[in-house]
């Protein structure tokens, strides 16, 4: 089968379906696992290089406000890979070419391929879309042991916090200039490592908010997990973030309780890696429960004057 995949997560998914050869393009933002990168991209950004945090929230609130695309998929190379299955999604407008569009694209092939599309809002909703990937290329069965794997992994994180008496209040943000909580799965997988989500709306899209907001709901743990980003830039973003004024009246700043994680890697791809962000927010949320290596994949935020002295 000759598949085509418009989204970093469900390449993951068929990587783990043991369809990593069956893949004949993926998107331009596909780097997990590191082998992809050897795969022809297939999309572009239309955003302009270079610009930073801020300028990118309003690049992209221009453009879809607009209707404009972010994206843009090469209909010459898709049409010479002649897919067979073409994976894509409709949860988020600014993550991937549009559905539509996708449809479009492929109805007009000399072959049409099936699109897949999926839409997943809530952890189980990511394992179902994992299982409907297997549905679609004829891996049922590995789909399903892979989804029974995770939720095993899940158990053991339920069974090391059971009886946990202190639950801290959490609050995190996908976006930081503005603001944005992160919704969806990740209130839920607040609550699974041990946590109380005190702003984010499980099975809900994220929300922009004031710094006011933020400091309202009285966090005890702030997260930083803005989409796109890694560990390392997660902390540059964060470092510059606690020299602005607007969050010292935040008590997880003033606590010194602020975490950098990878948001690609473990929180924002509705993929099977969201299972390891359970386990890093347990180990962060519970270290003398869930103390794992896990820790090593976030790291503490601290003010720029204080990493120099």
């Amino acid at each position: 089968m000759r598949i085509v995949s418009l989204l970093p997560s469900l390449t993951e998914i068929c990587w783990a379906l043991g369809l990593a050869d069956d893949l004949v393009a993926v998107t331009h933002e596909c780097d997990y696992p590191p082998a992809v990168g050897a795969k022809p991209r297939i999309t572009r950004s239309l955003l302009p290089p270079g610009l930073g945090h801020a300028e990118i929230d309003a690049a992209v609130r221009q453009r879809v406000a607009a209707g404009l695309p972010l994206y843009e998929l090469d209909t010459e190379q898709l049409a010479a890979l002649a897919p067979d299955l073409i994976l894509t999604q409709a949860l988020c407008p600014v993550c991937a070419v549009s559905v539509d569009d996708v449809c479009r694209l492929a109805a007009a092939l000399p072959r049409p391929p099936h699109v897949v599309s999926v839409e997943p809002t809530t952890l189980d909703e990511i394992f179902d879309s994992i299982e409907t990937v297997g549905e679609a290329t004829g891996c049922r069965e590995t789909a399903r042991a892979v989804v029974t794997a995770l939720r095993q992994r899940l158990a053991w994180i339920q069974q090391r916090l059971a009886g946990v008496r202190s639950r801290p209040r959490v609050v995190c943000l996908e976006w930081l200039a503005p603001p944005i909580v992160a919704g969806h799965w990740v209130p839920e997988m607040v609550e699974l490592a041990g946590g109380h989500d005190v702003l984010g709306i499980a099975g809900k899209p994220s929300f922009t908010v004031t710094w006011e907001h933020v400091a309202a709901a009285d966090p005890e743990v702030l997260v930083l997990m803005p989409c796109g980003y890694d560990l390392a830039g997660v902390q540059e973003l964060g470092q510059q973030l606690l020299a602005d004024p607007a969050i010292r009246e935040v008590p997880a700043v003033s606590h010194g309780a602020v975490w950098a994680v990878d948001a690609s890697s473990y929180f924002s791809r509705p993929g099977p890696r969201v299972v390891a962000g359970v386990e890093i927010l347990a180990a962060l949320l519970h270290p003398e429960r869930c103390s794992t290596d896990m820790q090593d994949r976030a790291a503490p935020v601290r003010p720029l004057s204080s990493l120099v002295s």
